[in-house]
């Protein structure tokens, strides 16, 4: 099983360790003619074929600066040469396909080009002269569709500087289409949004930052101008981004795509990965240290120490339709880092704790305010605005709020409030269904809280004003209402079932508490009283089985003002 690596985890030596003990459980999946890396049965949007080719190509985001590390790892450097040549010949049994539009093909195309980039000895060399004429074709073939608006355009950037550097045919009008794309991206002050989609998530972070921080390592020479611009950015991004993690190690869990796990901190080897230091490398090696060891103490190997799909358990109920077995292992993005040469500071630098923070900031370009807590960290946010949606996307961008000790919970149903999962949100229970934020109408953050707009449903209007505290935060609503039916204003999802379990529920109150969390939920204005709700398990991402502290206000027709008190703790309880 994958040990906990806590306060063993600092030299280059150890973090290669750390990598072959999360890929070499996978040697025994391989097909025949190790194309295709089958890890389970469950389905994606895209088609099985697709899915082990994923599978196959996301260890190349460990496996790739190990090796251009100087790091050794033979039984999978034969497994990439024969699969990179079985997968990608006409005619095999494992041949990956042609293409069509929207083709999942191109996203795994990605990892394949960073190999031939970073490691060509390994992959590109020892193949014949047939073979390689086989993988540029393949990998060319993504020029021959247009692609998603999105964080999409950077694969094909990744493939025709691949196909450049091996003196391959590749598409220059649209390397530079894809890179002007980019420019479209960007919002300012490091900030970007994940094309047309508006959103602003770790795909900024971990798609984004990190193919352009990629391009700095690669094109620094040839394309200095952009490449200075990709720089700065990446160091005004940094500054604000390190908020999104808490002194433990967590990071914010926020937005989709979160069965990538410990890709959250990628980020920062990025910037080691292209010689950009916005912090000093000892505080860059404490941010993935620290996250690294985070994310190993928890459950999310299987049985035969199998990445899963889930957070911080295994779970398919959060996950996304494009969620397939191989996908978790965009993590490996993190292990960036082994790239770095055996004298880089970073392997003599001991882990430094993160520098003085603000308590409490307001990310402008990220919709998002933020604030520190003793034990955790909160975003609050003002509502999904995208126009997309993927699996769960009113809990994952819609939410008041966003914890890295409490996280945030998923829906199974909207038909039983028990089964929505409704913390840190205000829902209406009317015609049998469970309405909570979905889209703002209208919203604004400043420095001291936010302000927002919505329509759960046809007949009701809710303003709501977040103003975070010291302890956690106060919510004023105000509703208008042409029915009456029932709303729960929720505080964050507590772990039950563990020790000194406290739930109490009163006339004012509700009070959820374990030996190390605690939220409190009070009612401040309006007609309603406190009430635990039996949330149905495994909807929480970080515990499998949780209740939801909350008030519940009767609603009358016309113009209703409820106010709610939320007070949290994480790493200890009231």
């Amino acid at each position: 099983m994958i040990k906990e690596w806590e306060g063993k985890l600092n030299s280059k030596e150890d973090f290669r360790k750390l990598l072959l003990e999360i890929l070499r459980p996978l040697l025994p999946y391989y097909s025949e003619e190790k194309a295709e890396l089958i890890l389970g049965v469950t389905a994606t949007n895209y088609d099985q074929k697709a899915i082990r080719l994923e599978a196959f190509s996301r260890p190349l985001w460990g496996l790739v600066p190990l090796w251009a590390g100087g790091g050794s790892a033979p039984e999978f450097e034969q497994i990439y040469r024969e699969g990179l040549a079985a997968g990608t010949k006409v005619g095999s049994k494992e041949y990956w396909g042609g293409f069509h539009a929207f083709d999942q093909r191109f996203v795994e195309m990605a990892a394949i080009s960073y190999g031939m980039i970073l490691a060509p000895d390994k992959l590109w060399e020892p193949l014949g002269d047939t073979q390689r004429d086989d993988v540029a074709s393949w990998l060319y073939g993504i020029n021959q569709y247009d692609l998603p608006v999105c964080n999409w355009i950077l694969f094909a950037v990744l493939v025709n500087l691949a196909l450049k550097k091996l003196g391959r045919k590749y598409d220059a009008d649209k390397l530079e289409q894809y890179l002007q794309g980019v420019e479209t991206f960007y919002l300012g002050d490091g900030w970007y949004q994940d094309g047309d989609s508006g959103q602003k998530d770790y795909y900024v972070s971990f798609a984004i930052h990190f193919y352009s921080l990629f391009y700095v390592k690669v094109m620094e020479k040839e394309d200095p101008e952009r490449c200075a611009r990709y720089r700065e950015r990446a160091k005004d991004f940094a500054r604000q981004f390190i908020y999104w993690f808490d002194d433990s190690g967590a990071a914010l869990p926020f937005g989709r795509s979160l069965t990538y796990r410990f890709s959250q901190v990628s980020f920062f080897s990025a910037c080691l990965m292209a010689g950009v230091e916005p912090f000093s490398v000892g505080v860059m090696k404490g941010l993935i240290v620290r996250h690294l060891c985070n994310w190993m103490k928890k459950p999310i190997f299987d049985r035969d120490d199998i990445l899963t799909i889930g957070y911080g358990y295994p779970n398919l109920i959060m996950g996304e339709n494009y969620n397939g077995p191989g996908s978790p292992y965009w993590a490996l993005k993190t292990f960036a880092i082994l790239m770095l040469p055996d004298d880089h500071a970073f392997w003599k630098a001991s882990p430094e704790p993160i520098p003085p923070l603000r308590e409490q900031i307001a990310l402008p370009y990220a919709d998002m305010l933020i604030r520190r807590y003793p034990g955790h960290t909160t975003a609050f946010v003002p509502g999904r605005y995208s126009p997309y949606g993927h699996g769960q996307t009113p809990a994952k961008y819609g939410k008041f709020a966003y914890d890295t000790g409490f996280a945030f919970s998923v829906a199974k149903s909207t038909c039983e409030i028990a089964e929505a999962a409704t913390d840190s949100m205000l829902a209406f229970v009317t015609g049998g269904y469970v309405y909570p934020r979905r889209i703002c109408k209208s919203f604004y953050v400043t420095d001291t809280g936010i302000v927002s707009e919505w329509i759960p449903c046809e007949g009701i209007h809710v303003t709501t004003v977040i103003t975070p505290t010291r302890e956690g935060h106060i919510r004023r609503h105000l509703v208008i209402s042409d029915k009456e039916c029932i709303a729960y204003d929720s505080g964050f999802a507590v772990e039950i079932d563990v020790e000194k379990e406290v739930q109490q529920a009163g006339e004012d109150t509700a009070l959820l508490a374990n030996y190390y969390s605690s939220c409190l939920v009070r009612r401040l204005r309006g007609e309603g009283a406190g009430e635990i709700i039996p949330t149905a398990c495994n909807t929480n991402l970080l515990h499998a089985m949780t209740r939801i502290p909350a008030i519940k206000y009767q609603i009358k027709k016309g113009r209703n003002e409820i106010e709610t008190e939320i007070k949290a703790q994480y790493g200890k309880a009231f």
